[in-house]
């Protein structure tokens, strides 16, 4: 799901470097308004690389080849955070591995960040420090999924909408649907793990895990 450059019209290029702009801005005030964020900036490191890294494993996938995004895992441990951390993930692929382009950025961010948000806010919502490690990983699970599910969707939205007008209609509804049909079975690994490992810390350390905040 990472968009590389030249694919996308300019005013989409610009429109996703300036929301991307206010929703970093957003974020970094809200984790000012929380405290002190330097206990947290040691998880938020540790998990960027983590998100880094997930894009380095390949799952073959046919008809297309997909990697890991643990988006909605981000979302749920770090809340605001997470968007900051896709973001820095997001450009060190670019420039080490080519993962997406340095011009698409903003969009890509947008496309990864925006559901990591809504997975974090889902995943508070409600939710007890008491409740037990499978009702937590279902719920990391359903959302986790979701958050891949939900970048999935705005890909898909932002190539139908940001194509140039020169580029063949036809060819590109094909490629989107290609790309969409290989990235169905990724939600349903992305929820696994996620509930996985959300069940996991509930019954070892559940104080990692986020409760509601308004």
């Amino acid at each position: 799901m990472h968009i590389a450059d030249g694919i996308l019209s300019l005013p989409v290029v610009v429109g996703g470097f300036g929301a991307t702009g206010v929703t970093a801005w957003y974020c970094l005030e809200r984790i000012k308004r929380a405290g002190d964020p330097r206990e947290q900036i040691p998880r938020a490191a540790l998990l960027t690389a983590a998100f880094f890294v997930a894009s380095l494993i390949h799952i073959p996938l046919p008809p297309a080849g997909v990697h890991l995004v643990l988006n909605g895992l981000l979302g749920i441990l770090l809340g605001w955070f997470a968007f900051p951390a896709i973001l820095v993930g997001l450009f060190f692929q670019a420039v080490m591995f080519g993962h997406g382009g340095l011009t698409a950025l903003g969009v890509n961010a947008l496309i990864l960040g925006l559901p990591a948000l809504l997975a974090g806010w889902f995943f508070r919502l409600g939710r007890q420090p008491t409740e037990s490690p499978g009702r937590s990983g279902w719920r990391g699970a359903l959302v986790g999924a979701g958050a891949t599910g939900g970048s999935l969707l705005l890909f898909i939205i932002v190539l139908l909408v940001g194509l140039p007008a020169d580029y063949s209609q036809d060819a590109a509804r094909v490629a989107i649907t290609v790309l969409a049909a290989a990235h169905l079975p990724l939600i349903i690994i992305e929820g696994t793990v996620a509930g996985l490992l959300v069940a996991f810390l509930q019954k070892v350390k559940p104080s990692i895990l986020p409760l509601y905040r308004p």
